[in-house]
């Protein structure tokens, strides 16, 4: 089991499902009994199978994204890169949307859900998908300097040290 089958599940919710997960937004997963045993019954089977399955912690957050802004699955369609498209083109909202970008480069996953629910909003906008693998797996990895780093170079569009472009 990994990260692509703990997405799959959630794309795989019914609506009632996702509701259920989006009053949570901003909430600890011990707020709702109701929740709790839907994400329980999403999760822990899949953990149980392979330690692969994201922390609970993560599994949790994306659980509570999926269900505010549902974008379809898109490999390759990484939240950097997503965002690096939409952002306007010049003027000081431009400079505001990099700002907000580099604030979520600094804090920790904790403290990710507003700024990712911010950042879900722009590229649903776009009517764009997201890589939610990926963006699953690099919040898993979020303590990890690296995983910023190559968050800030999507979105600045820099080439990687090989000359192609960090796809993942």
């Amino acid at each position: 089991m990994s990260t692509a089958e703990y997405i799959a599940e959630l794309t795989r919710r019914k609506p009632g499902d996702l509701g259920l997960l989006r009053t949570c937004g901003g909430q600890g997963i011990d707020k709702s009994s109701q929740a709790f045993d839907l994400f329980a019954g999403l999760w822990w089977p899949l953990r149980q199978k392979s330690q692969r399955t994201p922390r609970r912690e993560v599994a949790w957050l994306i659980a509570k994204l999926f269900a505010f802004c549902p974008l379809r699955q898109s490999p390759g369609d990484t939240l950097a890169r997503q965002l690096a498209r939409c952002q306007p083109r010049a003027g000081p909202e431009r400079a505001r949307f990099q700002k907000r970008f580099d604030h979520m480069l600094m804090v920790p996953v904790s403290d990710m859900e507003v700024p990712l629910r911010w950042a879900l909003t722009q590229i649903a906008a776009s009517r764009s998908g997201l890589d939610w693998v990926q963006l699953t797996d690099d919040l898993s990895r979020w303590e990890h300097e690296d995983t910023r780093l190559k968050w800030a170079e999507q979105f600045l569009g820099i080439k990687n040290t090989e000359g192609e472009d960090d796809a993942d």
